[in-house]
């Protein structure tokens, strides 16, 4: 699987975890700043109310931010640090202060909320009222591990085949390192070069060499973009159109060659499935039904291996259509209808067992309302 999905919180998601959690505030007549972050710990809301210290502003948006990258509430860095664990205090990115809180849906963070401005028991509770709300997500490509691989493995063979190298980094689409393809005789400085030139691609959403023409070219400013790098070498990784991450090249024979191999990665990923046919066996297929998970995701289409042991929340595809195949087990399915929180309203309920085939078209709401434990399924996700 060269590129998963993912889900993150998406700006209406964002809209009602600020909304709930101002409305706690409120009602406490606490005077905060509240903060919404994705996966990342990116920026994404921000809702300061009247009175609010001005401070507050970054004290929140540090909070959002830990709890995200770390997946706890920041409340766990705190205390470590309370009780004699001052290390903690040189974790990267962390504020080991209490507020953040993960946004979570089925187990995976998709987000985070921090709070600031009253005691840290009440920033907490803000920011537990804004996790508590119903809020949606969507769903967007991320590149994997055997991804980057890929990407990284396809530029360092042809850098090998000329005679160098260079090192080469492949980071996901927040600018966070996946993979460094590191040849015994790379220069050293090029670890964090390549590193900086592909993170510049990631959240640019263009190569690097644009901000380094830019600079070059009478705009030294460009010097001054957060977390930019002005120099070629960064190429964005695209799927389907979207930026998955990028990769970066440093330590070639030139600036302009470590550019011409950062082109080479990114476009490996698009032809490492195109043409080509997959098969799975079944002794395969079994040992993936024993924990779920895509076996297949390309351009198009995923294939999945479904296993449930529990209920699920609500979903809606905007995009996929599911062909599920029932392979042992039953599960009452709700379709059609809204979603109205945790749940559907007015949809259609279906008895699904051994051997049954259910297709849902994109945009109709699903739910399993009740499973066996397991019931496992076979999915087809089609791209429309």
């Amino acid at each position: 699987m060269l590129v998963r999905t993912r889900r993150i919180i998406d700006d209406a998601g964002a809209d009602a975890v600020v909304a709930a959690a101002e409305a706690d505030a409120k009602a406490r007549g606490a005077r905060v700043v509240i903060a919404v972050v994705d996966p990342s710990g990116e920026l994404i809301q921000l809702r300061r109310t009247p009175g609010a210290q001005i401070a507050s502003s970054r004290v929140a948006v540090d909070k959002a931010r830990t709890a995200a990258i770390f997946v706890r509430p920041s409340r766990e860095m705190e205390e470590q640090v309370t009780n004699g664990r001052l290390g903690a205090l040189a974790l990267h990115g962390a504020k080991a202060l209490t507020g953040g809180i993960p946004l979570k849906v089925d187990g995976e963070v998709v987000g985070a909320i921090g709070t600031s401005g009253e005691t840290p028991d009440e920033d907490e509770a803000i920011s537990l009222a804004g996790a508590a709300a119903a809020f949606s997500t969507t769903e967007v490509p991320a590149l994997s591990f055997e991804g980057a691989r890929v990407v990284a493995e396809a530029a360092g063979a042809v850098a090998a085949q000329r005679g160098v190298a260079p090192m080469v980094a492949v980071v996901d689409a927040g600018g966070e390192l996946i993979y460094l393809h590191r040849p015994d005789t790379a220069q050293v400085a090029s670890v964090q070069v390549s590193t900086d030139k592909a993170r510049t691609a990631a959240i640019y959403r263009r190569p690097s060499k644009d901000f380094e023409d830019q600079a070059s070219g009478g705009r030294p400013s460009a010097l001054h973009l957060a977390r930019a790098v002005p120099l070629q070498g960064g190429m964005p990784i695209l799927w389907d159109g979207e930026v998955v991450g990028a990769i970066g090249v440093s330590g070639a024979s030139s600036a302009d060659e470590d550019q011409e191999l950062a082109t080479i990665g990114a476009s490996a990923l698009a032809g490492a499935t195109n043409g080509h046919a997959k098969f799975f066996s079944g002794d395969e297929l079994r040992r993936k039904l024993e924990t779920g998970g895509l076996l297949l995701e390309t351009r198009g289409y995923k294939i999945d291996a479904g296993r449930r042991e529990a209920p699920g929340a609500p979903e809606l595809h905007e995009r996929e259509v599911d062909v599920m195949h029932v392979l042992q087990g039953r599960a009452t399915v709700v379709t059609g209808g809204e979603i109205r929180g945790e749940a559907i309203e007015g949809g259609e309920r279906r008895e699904l067992h051994e051997g049954d085939v259910l297709a849902i078209p994109n945009g109709v709401p699903h739910q399993f309302t009740d499973v066996s434990d397991p019931f496992l399924y076979f999915v087809v996700k089609v791209e429309t």
